[in-house]
């Protein structure tokens, strides 16, 4: 049984889990785990044996200086917790580390025995994944789950996939298993400009996660990146007449493809978006999720030392 001193009861927490790696296309998922850590200054209270899920020569361990002495940080996965304010506070439990090299089902059900202790009422696993998307359009997300009654309340797909997964299916399957409520949302990233990062599309993914768990996601600078980075390979097609034509012939199926989605039902959700972002621009209510930059007492002094940045591909589902 795994316990955890110290951390108090949550409040109806939700675990939102990503990792490096496969189903990272352009690092959007993980760096929007790390988007919600550094805005609600979540402290880590937990993270996994490395030695028990990674292959060191496959994601290496990285050496560097603190106060002139040697340090190795190890890859692995941690967790940290942190407390949204406002009228209706609750918890996020966030996950976020490299898909393991080995042993999965013991990873997964490592993670499982925290959400059990911690009482989580529902994970959220974000990806990305390489697609035929035009960066001009909006980003692509899709909510999948294996959960038929959660597809229906929460107006997700149910997952028909079928073929090679990452640790996000697993853990995803792992949870249905548990009988844990779990979610996937992918973001589509374009293949023609797959290099990390991709700002619009960790915004699309974090904009998804506030809409699925009710929440208001301070969003930071992310907008104005997000922007910079459409102003880019803009720029960076338009010297291609190979590419600006490829992009047209996306955009131009893109838009074929949507015009059903031009319904009442989807202008009214993008109405109430702009209603809930116009007086707060995404601050939430009761500021962040703790008082100063030091941490919630209860996990005060317990960070470990900053991951490594290992570089991996990213791939589909």
């Amino acid at each position: 049984m795994i316990e955890l001193e110290g951390v108090p009861e949550l409040i109806d927490p939700v675990m939102v889990a990503a990792f490096e790696g496969w189903n990272d296309a352009g690092d959007a998922a993980s760096t929007a785990v790390a988007h919600l850590e550094r805005e609600w200054k979540g402290e880590v209270f937990a993270a996994l044996d490395a030695e028990d899920y990674y292959d060191f020569q496959v994601n290496r361990p990285t050496v560097w200086m603190d106060s002139g002495v040697r340090k190795i940080t190890w890859p692995t996965t941690r967790l940290s917790v942190v407390r949204v304010g406002g009228e209706k506070p609750r918890d996020l439990v966030l996950v976020r580390g490299i898909e393991p090299s080995m042993r999965w089902r013991s990873f997964c059900n490592e993670l499982l025995g925290f959400a059990h202790e911690l009482g989580v009422e529902l994970v959220v696993i974000l990806g990305a994944l390489l697609g035929d998307t035009p960066h001009t359009r909006p980003v692509p997300i899709s909510g999948t789950t294996s959960d038929a009654d959660l597809a229906r309340r929460m107006d997700l797909e149910e997952t028909k996939y079928e073929g090679p997964t990452g640790i996000v299916g697993v853990l995803q399957e792992a949870c249905t298993h548990a009988g844990v409520p779990a979610v996937s949302l992918w973001a589509a990233v374009p293949h023609y400009v797959s290099q990390p990062p991709n700002p619009k599309a960790t915004l699309a993914l974090l904009n998804r996660l506030e809409d699925l768990i009710d929440v208001r996601i301070p969003l930071g600078e992310l907008p104005e990146d997000a922007r910079a980075w459409q102003v880019g390979v803009d720029q960076l097609a338009a010297e291609d007449s190979e590419v600006a034509e490829y992009v047209q012939t996306l955009e131009e199926a893109r838009d074929t493809a949507e015009l059903p989605e031009a319904s009442g039902e989807a202008i009214a959700r993008e109405f109430e978006r702009y209603l809930r972002r116009r007086d707060g621009g995404g601050t939430p209510p009761g500021g962040h999720a703790t008082d100063g930059g030091e941490g919630p007492p209860y996990l005060r002094d317990k960070r470990p030392p900053k991951p490594g940045n290992d570089d991996e591909d990213s791939s589909e589902e």
